[in-house]
């Protein structure tokens, strides 16, 4: 217990590198004389997989929509892909994209019109073409003219990525990305993200309840809790400093500390 409470009283930064895609300073976004978020500092190195851990209250979903431009912060400063984000949106927006199962696109439209409206919102040149790539490498064909509230919760999200990798994003922001799947397409989407993140050099930060997802996918972990970073570095690194079989024993640690 003395370890795991030095962990979370004296964790270091240990991403450091020439480029970010993500760098806060200070971040801190208040409600009712609550501190959901409080100081936060984010530095997402460019081209890897960072996961946003937390339970229940920790600050994730808020520091997500402080990232997303959907709330604005108390306090406190973020750059995404060099620019500010308050002062700057308009740069960074044709570069980043956003995906959740929390969050549905409108139902009445079928699939391919989901992805035309965004498509032009982002002002992708061919979008037929990019329409019908996205739509094979998805497995998703044959589901463009369904209606999206028609979807089963797997072709949902299948729909929703197509709608996330339209632009070609060098930052992709995901919620819980296969949550509600089943083990094979979770599996399916978690390779997916990968390839992408490989054949592009893009950024990718997530945040997940599943912690074998985190193993398995991601270069570097930030965990929260009650609005504070209170530990971060590599699985390897948690597993080591925690002394745990895996990342799920080290979030129960701090959890429960």
């Amino acid at each position: 217990m003395r370890m795991m409470l030095s962990c979370l009283t004296e964790c270091e930064h240990p991403m450091s590198g020439p480029k970010l895609s993500i760098h806060t300073k200070g971040l801190r976004k208040v409600f009712d004389r609550i501190a959901a978020v409080d100081g936060i500092e984010l530095a997402v190195t460019e081209g890897s997989i960072t996961a946003l851990l937390g339970g229940n209250g920790a600050g994730k979903s808020t520091t997500l929509g402080m990232l997303l431009g959907l709330l604005e912060p108390t306090s406190g400063s973020i750059e995404m892909l060099g620019h500010d984000l308050q002062s700057e949106r308009e740069l960074i927006a044709p570069f980043i994209n956003f995906s959740s199962p929390y969050v549905d696109l409108p139902n009445r439209l079928t699939v391919r019109q989901n992805l035309t409206v965004y498509g032009h919102l982002y002002g992708i040149a061919h979008l037929k073409s990019r329409i019908a790539e996205l739509a094979e490498r998805l497995q998703i064909s044959d589901l463009l003219d369904y209606r999206h509230g028609s979807l089963s919760a797997g072709q949902r999200t299948r729909a929703s990525l197509a709608k996330s990798l339209l632009n070609h994003p060098r930052l992709l922001l995901l919620d819980e990305p296969t949550a509600s799947l089943d083990p094979d397409t979770a599996d399916w989407v978690r390779t997916l993200l990968m390839d992408y993140r490989r054949e592009t050099g893009a950024t990718i930060f997530m945040s997940s309840h599943n912690m074998f997802e985190v193993e398995r996918m991601c270069d570097d972990v930030i965990m929260m809790k009650q609005g504070k970073i209170v530990a971060l570095g590599t699985p390897k690194d948690l597993l080591a400093r925690f002394e745990r079989k895996n990342m799920e024993e080290v979030f129960l640690d701090i959890a429960r500390a």
